[in-house]
């Protein structure tokens, strides 16, 4: 989904956007920003009378290359969390209007002053149960090569989860996992690196399940219930799932700011939020959504896996984002 590119490559590649649409949504592209299009652009355009261009995928390089150039033509953004609130400290992005956006109404988790959450989601153990004799029940288990032997997949780009869930299949208590302890991490995964199958895209990961390439791994539960609903036996183990989210952003010096800020509004709201969780089984960040979905897709969704439930600590990842990434990928590369 989210691909780390050089500025200096970015710059080159700057969109050009038809000058006929009167806002740019930004994603990762896939079926989530099919429904982020369907449920947020397409009706809200319908309200407002403002067209929305889609655009992606999202991509840090190119977007802060626009903004240093003063030619921004994203207006909002979907984004990681981390990489949002990291963005906001930097200046990159402009203060939201809250006079415009409810923020009242939105979980708290997932707001700053330059960031509202357009979902949130769990990492979390998912097994293709018709391709092995038993499925892994907790991390430690997708670590265990000898009782769960075979390839196993994981998000190959630096942010939260595959680190945690390392550290977790190490034994680490989840209140003592900030700060995360790298070098414990890292020496975790050397056990299985050879066994890794590395996911770059959300699709990827239903690809990898669905053919029993790896028949195990951890996976967003969006990606699960897409492939489960294929027509795939799909175990999922919510032990100890780990919470994240994507934030919607609005570029600093972007030409259409009142109707970014309109947008926000009304991707956030309750009604929104409700048709984005039915859609992606991603969770809604708007406190009113649920009692809008009916009640069999209202529990399948992140929220109502809390017992073991551990929230990635977003603050902790922005502020050492840069050292993190640096440090993943020299591993990956070794």
């Amino acid at each position: 989904m989210k691909t780390l590119i050089a500025v200096a490559l970015a710059a080159s590649l700057l969109p050009s956007i038809s000058s006929a649409a009167d806002l740019v949504f930004t994603g990762w592209g896939g079926t989530t920003q099919d429904v982020e299009k369907a449920e947020w652009a397409d009706k809200f355009s319908a309200k407002e009378g403002i067209s929305v261009l889609q655009d992606g995928p999202t991509d840090y390089g190119k977007l802060k290359a626009m903004i240093d150039a003063g030619n921004v033509t994203w207006d909002v953004v979907d984004v990681e969390a981390d990489y949002g609130v990291q963005a906001g400290r930097n200046g990159l992005l402009e203060k939201l209007d809250f006079s415009v956006i409810d923020r009242s109404r939105l979980d708290p988790r997932f707001v700053t002053d330059y960031a509202v959450g357009g979902f949130y989601y769990s990492t979390l153990l998912g097994c293709n149960r018709g391709a092995v004799a038993q499925c892994p029940k907790t991390w430690a288990d997708l670590f265990d090569t000898k009782k769960f032997p075979g390839k196993r997949s994981f998000y190959k780009w630096s942010t939260p989860g595959v680190l945690e869930a390392a550290l977790l299949a190490d034994g680490v208590s989840p209140d003592k996992l900030y700060p995360l302890d790298l070098d414990r991490a890292f020496k975790k995964l050397d056990t299985i690196k050879s066994d890794i199958v590395w996911w770059a895209t959300g699709a990827q990961s239903q690809q990898l399940l669905a053919s029993a390439e790896t028949p195990y791994g951890a996976f967003w539960n969006g990606r699960l219930n897409a492939v489960a609903g294929s027509g795939i036996s799909v175990e999922m183990s919510w032990d100890k799932n780990i919470i994240a989210a994507d934030l919607l952003v609005v570029p600093k010096g972007t030409k259409n700011h009142d109707a970014a800020m309109k947008f926000i509004a009304f991707a956030t709201s309750a009604e929104s939020q409700a048709a984005m969780a039915k859609g992606t089984g991603y969770a809604p960040t708007n406190l009113d959504s649920r009692k809008l979905m009916e009640p069999a897709i209202a529990k399948t969704l992140p929220d109502q896996q809390t017992a073991t439930q551990i929230n990635a600590d977003l603050e902790y990842w922005a502020a050492h984002r840069d050292e993190i990434a640096k440090r993943w990928y020299a591993w990956q590369a070794k």
